[in-house]
């Protein structure tokens, strides 16, 4: 996140996450397959506290990366009829660094640690999108959609205590406003809640609560 906004780098992001997915919906027209695009909250400008529809046209991403996110889905939905755009926010799974990871490490050895109290989302399993998006895919019912864990809306904040909770960390957790924080080079939306209910209408089942998700993340992962 924070990378994209180098000027150095800006075309790179842009190569990736635009023209890439320009070329990969091209040759799905060609070839009258479906398309599949994962997308982020970040494609919003982050404001206020009303959940995002994912149908929502009020688009004024923060950053690069939000941006070059936006101009993927444009590729998508202007060259595709037959496509499914879902939304996730606040990943984690088995795979790569994630939120969950980096804080066990970092509260394993502090007894404190400063975490962002007034950005507001709900996490998102791999395993559990996964498992969406196999069925997803399977069927014709296209268009946007947002896929987060059940469970409620949540800081994170909340989230890192219940996680350190689970794990067995007594480091003490320390809520500090955005600015406080203020480490970060790329803006961040303080409301990343998304609507998930077209999912139910559209016959899908929801994702689990996020709190079963990362206890059964805590079970798998080697932390």
């Amino acid at each position: 996140m924070d990378g994209a906004e180098d000027p150095a780098n800006k075309g790179k992001v842009h190569a990736i996450n635009a023209l890439g997915t320009q070329y990969i919906a091209e040759a799905a027209r060609s070839a009258d397959a479906k398309m599949l695009y994962l997308s982020t909250d970040y494609v919003f400008d982050g404001q206020g506290e009303r959940p995002w529809e994912p149908d929502d046209k009020c688009y004024a991403p923060l950053n690069v990366y939000g941006q070059s996110k936006l101009d993927g889905e444009m590729a998508v939905a202007n060259t595709l009829e037959k496509f499914f755009i879902v939304r996730i926010a606040w990943v984690f799974g088995l795979n790569g660094k994630n939120f969950i990871k980096t804080m066990i490490n970092v509260g394993k050895t502090h007894d404190t640690v400063r975490v962002v109290n007034d950005q507001i989302g709900t996490p998102t399993y791999t395993l559990d999108l996964a498992r969406l998006l196999v069925d997803m895919i399977e069927t014709e019912k296209y268009g946007y959609y947002h896929a987060t864990n059940e469970g409620g809306y949540i800081s994170w904040y909340d989230f890192c205590c219940e996680f350190y909770k689970q794990y067995g960390l007594t480091t003490t957790v320390v809520p500090v406003s955005t600015a406080e924080y203020g480490l970060s080079v790329a803006a961040r939306p303080f409301n990343s809640r998304l609507d998930k209910s077209k999912l139910v209408k559209n016959g899908f089942t929801p994702l689990p609560d996020w709190k079963d998700a990362v206890r059964r993340y805590l079970a798998e992962a080697e932390l």
